[in-house]
């Protein structure tokens, strides 16, 4: 039970009724801006220094693989998926390498009859299946097209919508939880959005519209937010759930005359979301989470949290950022002062100084299961390869 919390944990890292057209109703997926060139490459020596930090990584994880190809196997498939990834996505090993094809092997052993990847006595069904097809989406596409056509058609079905008597107006709809009986939140949404989206499915699918819904409601911005929770907020930044009256990890329930406190990895989360699903780059909803973006830049903290918490999530913080930011498709950010940052000259070194000497990372702040080497070695070795450009922010789908 107590490992099932711990895996739960760190998968957790409409406009108001004024007579205007509700914002789910007009998602405004063409304008006149056009999207930016792509990125140039980042500066050589930071390409030079991240490839031998993420080398130093790669070490660590290949040693601690276990016998039957995973890693902490009590967690089911979703840690040996992480970090399979990343060696995967590297080119010092790549799909075809011994340890990716022993962890392949380790995580079909967990595919189901219904299309998923997971452990039944666990209930996390989205979030690992999410995971497994991330990594899937990595590999040979052809060899494996069945599982993935198979996982892709069983994340679709746990968004709840009209089929489990949840219509536009429930805070359910359009979100995912962990399995079909949890209630939704945005973690578990922007991770099943990100599996649909790097293993290619078109954003003219209906899952992205109606995912649009509840990610609107999770956005802290009462003119595209009709959730009493949102009334008086207009920083644009995201909590973690609209269901159910709300809920933020910053601050906790929403209380009258307490509004929820928007912070980074949800934000990301939301912003990254919104890019996946087709918004417009001027969409208004698109605009408020850049500027709470702007307003909020740094490293140092997942902002937003309480000084007592502000490094929980760190790592998700991280990783959640790069894969915004590459979707975003900009190599420097303007912070609130005026600042420009080079995001991901910035992040890699900053990411590079938290390395432990044996080539881990750890966060002592041991939440969300960052106290375990094995995922957030493996989830930060992806991180840097975004930011860096080793798989391209990870969206072939999106070609």
């Amino acid at each position: 039970m107590r490992r099932t919390l711990m895996l739960i944990a760190a998968a957790s890292a409409g406009l108001l009724f004024t007579g205007l057209a509700p914002a789910w109703s007009s998602p405004q997926k063409s304008s006149g801006i056009a999207p930016p060139a792509p990125m140039p490459p980042i500066a050589p020596a930071v390409k030079q220094q991240t490839d031998a930090t993420v080398s130093k990584a790669l070490k660590f994880l290949a040693a601690r693989q276990e016998k039957d190809g995973g890693w902490n196997a009590k967690y089911g498939p979703a840690v040996t998926a992480i970090v399979a990834k990343a060696f995967a996505d590297s080119p010092d090993y790549g799909p075809n390498h011994a340890v990716v094809q022993r962890a392949v092997e380790s995580i079909l052993r967990h595919a189901q009859h219904d299309g998923g990847f997971y452990e039944r006595q666990q209930n996390l069904a989205n979030y690992q299946t999410s995971v497994v097809l991330t990594f899937l989406a990595s590999l040979d596409r052809a060899r494996h097209a069945p599982h993935i056509a198979k996982a892709q058609a069983f994340l679709k079905g746990l968004q709840y919508d009209e089929s489990e008597k949840k219509d536009v107006k429930d805070t359910w709809y359009g979100g995912a939880g962990y399995n079909t009986t949890k209630r939704p939140d945005l973690s578990n949404t922007q991770m099943m959005l990100e599996a649909l989206h790097q293993s290619g499915l078109s954003t003219d699918d209906p899952v992205y519209k109606r995912a649009i819904v509840f990610i609107s409601r999770c956005q802290m911005n009462e003119t595209t937010n009709d959730q009493p929770f949102a009334r008086g907020a207009s920083d644009g930044g995201f909590v973690y759930t609209a269901a159910d009256g709300g809920e933020s990890k910053a601050t906790g329930g929403f209380e009258l005359g307490r509004p929820l406190r928007s912070y980074g990895s949800m934000t990301y989360a939301g912003f990254k979301s919104y890019l996946y699903a087709g918004l417009s780059r001027d969409d208004p909803r698109v605009t408020a989470a850049r500027t709470w973006i702007r307003q909020n830049y740094t490293l140092d903290v997942n902002p937003g949290m309480p000084d007592r918490q502000k490094r929980e999530g760190l790592y998700y913080y991280y990783h959640v950022f790069s894969r915004a930011l590459v979707a975003w498709g900009e190599p420097t950010i303007t912070d609130g002062a005026g600042h420009s940052h080079d995001w991901r000259v910035e992040l890699c070194r900053k990411v590079t100084s938290l390395q432990q000497p044996d080539g881990s990372w750890l966060n002592e702040a041991d939440r969300w299961l960052e106290g375990d080497a094995d995922y957030v070695t493996g989830l930060t070795v992806t991180t840097l390869q975004t930011a860096a450009g080793a798989n391209s922010g990870g969206m072939r789908s999106a070609e």
